[in-house]
């Protein structure tokens, strides 16, 4: 009897589910990072909802810097989402597998709100652009229309492109191990199990690291060169605090969010890399959402008094 030769294409259909493996090389530590993710889980859930709820609630906070704010913040909850609520089920139950179908809609909403929100740290720092640098221009430049638009632009272009690439990663074959070596579904562990070449793949997602990466960032740096240009022009050391202050907190969240994002995609590949990737991922992926709501209201008077006046309630 005859045995035909299965195709990658054949397994494909096989291969249903993959296996997460997250943190399973720290057996003795499951319960202990499960209790760990999930505390900063609720508190990402309740600063970022914190934030969202003040900058639509008090007057004061309905500038365009607070209403691309609000959208930050919404951004982090979705974002966090994503990944969080699956890794800690996986802590908890010890089941690892995901379906083929559930990983690349945890890869495609991954990669639309991690690219969205790469827009709108561009899109915040021209905000404090227009307001420093051509503060006459400012309310025409940045109108509530005009903000609206360019928020809708940033989750078009995010959506449109990442749903185009994901389909096409899970297009390919699998075959082989079913082993991700990461804790949540990223391109590259993925695109490591595919059969076939995946040579075009490969370079669509460094295009995309530089369409949502390198060129936002960019971008983001020569806004703040000409900003600090101009604030050292300012004839008093109040008024150069003043402006500092209203920009510091969101340069510290680019350079951490866009330095780890960057060096964990760009990096070479190595087998001893994978744990050293994991641990950069947790930076980008849950501890920058974590602190980004303390970094922006420990640093703002304004967000300050809105909650107190929230707590005081």
């Amino acid at each position: 009897m005859q045995h035909q030769e299965k195709t990658p294409e054949d397994n494909l259909t096989e291969l249903i589910e993959f296996v997460l493996l997250g943190f399973a090389d720290m057996p003795h530590l499951q319960w202990f990072l499960f209790g760990l993710f999930l505390i900063i889980y609720i508190i990402i859930l309740m600063s970022n909802g914190t934030i969202f709820l003040i900058t639509k609630m008090d007057p004061i906070l309905q500038s365009p810097m607070y209403f691309f704010l609000a959208n930050f913040s919404f951004l982090e909850i979705c974002y966090v989402s994503a990944t969080l609520p699956k890794m800690l089920m996986n802590l908890g139950t010890q089941r690892r597998r995901i379906p083929l179908v559930a990983c690349a809609t945890q890869m495609c909403f991954t990669l639309m709100f991690g690219g969205t929100e790469c827009l709108l740290l561009a899109l915040m720092a021209y905000d404090r652009y227009v307001a420093i640098c051509k503060p006459l221009h400012y309310p025409l430049v940045m109108n509530h229309r005009v903000c609206i638009q360019l928020v809708t632009g940033c989750w078009t272009i995010g959506i449109s492109v990442t749903i185009e690439h994901t389909y096409q990663i899970f297009s390919l074959p699998f075959c082989g191990s079913k082993q991700i070596n990461h804790f949540f579904c990223d391109i590259l562990p993925i695109l490591r199990l595919a059969c076939g070449d995946t040579f075009i793949n490969e370079m669509l997602f460094y295009i995309l690291v530089v369409l949502f990466g390198m060129v936002p960032f960019l971008l983001i740096l020569g806004s703040y060169s000409k900003i600090i240009s101009i604030i050292l022009k300012l004839p008093s050391a109040t008024s150069r605090a003043k402006a500092f202050s209203t920009c510091s907190s969101h340069l510290m969240v680019v350079v951490v969010f866009f330095g780890s994002s960057i060096i964990t995609n760009l990096r070479p590949y190595t087998r001893h890399s994978e744990g050293t990737d994991k641990v950069i991922s947790l930076f980008y992926t849950i501890l920058i959402p974590m602190f980004n709501p303390m970094i922006y209201s420990l640093r703002n008077k304004d967000v300050i008094m809105a909650l107190r006046k929230l707590l005081c309630k």
